[in-house]
Order: C-alpha cells, then sequence, then structure tokens
C-alpha cells in the first residue's frame, strides 16, 4: 500500500502528517482524516490511516504537535495536549490546516471528506465539527468532550458520532451528559453518542495495557463495535461513493 510523509504548516509550525491511499481504486475518492492520541502521531494512528486506505478512502493521519514531536510520559503529554487545549483557536487551526492539505490533494473528492480521532484525537475532531468545518461526519473514540467553545445553533454541518467508554474517567457521565445538551442546544441535525459498559480510556488502542495510565485500556469488543460504527456511518453519509462502499 503506498503512503508518504506530508508536510503542511499552520502559522510557524512545521506539521509532519502520514499519508496513506490505496492505488486500485479509481477516480476521486472520499477524504478521511485520522488525529492521533496524546502522544502524538505514531504508529497507533498511522495504521488506523492505512487501514482506512485498504478500504478505498485516502487517509491523512495528521500531526497537531509539529515535526511528529512525540510524548514519553503523562507529563509530556499534559504539556502537549494541555497547550492547545488551553487555545482552543490554536487547536481548531490546526486542525483545519490539515483539513486543507488533505483537501488540496487532486485524488480527494472535496465534497466527501470526514475525521476521526481517538482520545485527544476525538476532541480535535469535535472541536472542527464546532466550528463548522465542511465535513460529512466526526467520529470521536474515546474523546475528551469538554470545551470552551461549545457549539453555536446551526453552526454544526457534519454528523457527530461519539464512541466512549462508560467508566472512562475523562468522559465522565457528567460531562456526556453536557455535551448532548450541547448538540440539542446547538440545534445539531444529527448526532449520536454510544457508550461501552465496562470500558475504560483508550480502548481501541491494543498497546493500552494500564501501564502508562491505570485507567487506559484495551478492549476488543468495544474495538471492534466502534470502528464498525464509523464505518456504518460513512456508508450513510457517503452514500453516493465509489468502489469501495
Amino acid at each position: 500500500m503506498p503512503t508518504r510523509d506530508l508536510d503542511y504548516r499552520c502559522d510557524d509550525v512545521n506539521l509532519r502528517g502520514y499519508l496513506a491511499w490505496n492505488d486500485n481504486a479509481a477516480g476521486p475518492r472520499p477524504g478521511v482524516l485520522v488525529f492521533h492520541e496524546g502522544l502524538g502521531l505514531g504508529e497507533f494512528a498511522m495504521e488506523r490511516a492505512r487501514r482506512l486506505a485498504d478500504l478505498g478512502y485516502i487517509a491523512l493521519a495528521a500531526d497537531m504537535f509539529g515535526d511528529r514531536r512525540q510524548a514519553s510520559n503523562l507529563q509530556q503529554v499534559a504539556t502537549l495536549v494541555g497547550g492547545l487545549r488551553a487555545e482552543p483557536e490554536k487547536l481548531r487551526a490546526r486542525g483545519r490546516a490539515a483539513l486543507a492539505a488533505l483537501a488540496d490533494l487532486p485524488e480527494v473528492d472535496t465534497s466527501r471528506l470526514a475525521g476521526i480521532g481517538f482520545c485527544f484525537g476525538g476532541s480535535v475532531v469535535l472541536e472542527l465539527a464546532r466550528e463548522g468545518a465542511d465535513l460529512k461526519a466526526v467520529v470521536s473514540f474515546h474523546g475528551v468532550l469538554a470545551t470552551k467553545m461549545p457549539a453555536q445553533p446551526g453552526r454544526v454541518k457534519a454528523s457527530v458520532l461519539v464512541l466512549t467508554g462508560a467508566e472512562d474517567p475523562l468522559a465522565p457521565p457528567d460531562q456526556v451528559a453536557a455535551f448532548e445538551n450541547e448538540m440539542r442546544e446547538g440545534h445539531v441535525r444529527d448526532w449520536q453518542v454510544i457508550l461501552y459498559g465496562n470500558t475504560l480510556h483508550g480502548f481501541t488502542n491494543p498497546a493500552a495495557d494500564g501501564s502508562m495510565m491505570r485507567t487506559a485500556l484495551y478492549n476488543e469488543q468495544a474495538d471492534r463495535r466502534s470502528w464498525a460504527s464509523m464505518l456504518s456511518l460513512f456508508d450513510e453519509v457517503f452514500s453516493e461513493d465509489t468502489n469501495r462502499v
């Protein structure tokens, strides 16, 4: 499967994404952004991009930290993620830069774009949806749901799918309820929240074994079901799609 690094910029920051596609798919294809966890753009997000490419999408695993910076411990995660979450406009700008880089590719059908994100990346796709990005769908996997800039009525264009663990301390019941109210008050046309019982944070990543974060633990069943839910939504919003769906 063809892959390559894709450099793009946001202000004075160089962002190094990872692009995956399938040469067997013909014509302009839907594009999907993949936003990484708090550790930075690494193999997990890249593997998800390749998996999407294998299905016929053009997938760009975005870099939110710059120069593909990686965190090696929770303190570094807190610094990198906290700096962006404290400035949601900067976070959104970097998300928009990734979207522009994907949409600029000639093989991409710009009328059929989506974004998915894991953990920190889940909050990124939700922020893009809140500001009205031209996306058909956004999917948050065990993402943080709280925001400093709630969706304004009529602003959200994307179908919104939140996939979260019922026992995830980073998305506790009060934040889930607040997010649901935000969707109602924002008059969001199409939104879903799916809770997976007995499921903690980081449930999609096989490397989440509780060693770095005690409440982050892989759950094969929730991983499989959440991916299937994402594909079902893509099938719906890309209903006029070509070979893959």
